[in-house]
């Protein structure tokens, strides 16, 4: 894995970008006009997301990192949940909603995967700081 020096660099960041910008353009359709409700929400969670990645970066340990890491995760579940009332609702077509699930299933697999990856080095770097100490 390649050094990440800004935010901008994560790929579950820049894949919730491409979720973002997919789920604006489809909310500016016809059926949303009628539920700015479900239109607001659904942006605003796809935008959480891609805050909570970058709030995270900024956090300052890996701890806090892996907590907005999680809160990320959950506005994901969210967005999906969301999908669901809006292909019940007819705003969305039934060839538009795979789409979208999937984008939102590959941001929360590539958010999973980062949160392992910062797991484990912190592990590793607890199982460092143990070693320095024993006598």
């Amino acid at each position: 894995m390649s050094a990440i020096e800004r935010f901008e660099d994560i790929e579950a960041w820049r894949e919730a970008r491409k979720l973002t910008a997919d789920l604006y353009k489809v909310t500016q359709d016809r059926g949303f006009r009628g539920d700015p409700a479900l239109r607001d929400q659904l942006r605003r969670a796809a935008v959480s997301i891609m805050a909570n990645i970058a709030e995270g970066f900024d956090a300052g340990s890996n701890r806090e990192f892996l907590q907005f890491l999680s809160y990320a995760f959950r506005s994901a579940s969210e967005v999906q949940s969301h999908l669901y009332v809006a292909l019940d609702q007819k705003y969305i077509f039934e060839e538009t909603f795979p789409r979208l699930n999937s984008r939102t299933l590959r941001v929360k697999s590539l958010i999973g995967g980062f949160r392992r990856y910062l797991r484990s080095e912190t592990a590793k770097r607890t199982a460092r700081s143990a070693r320095k100490v024993e006598p």
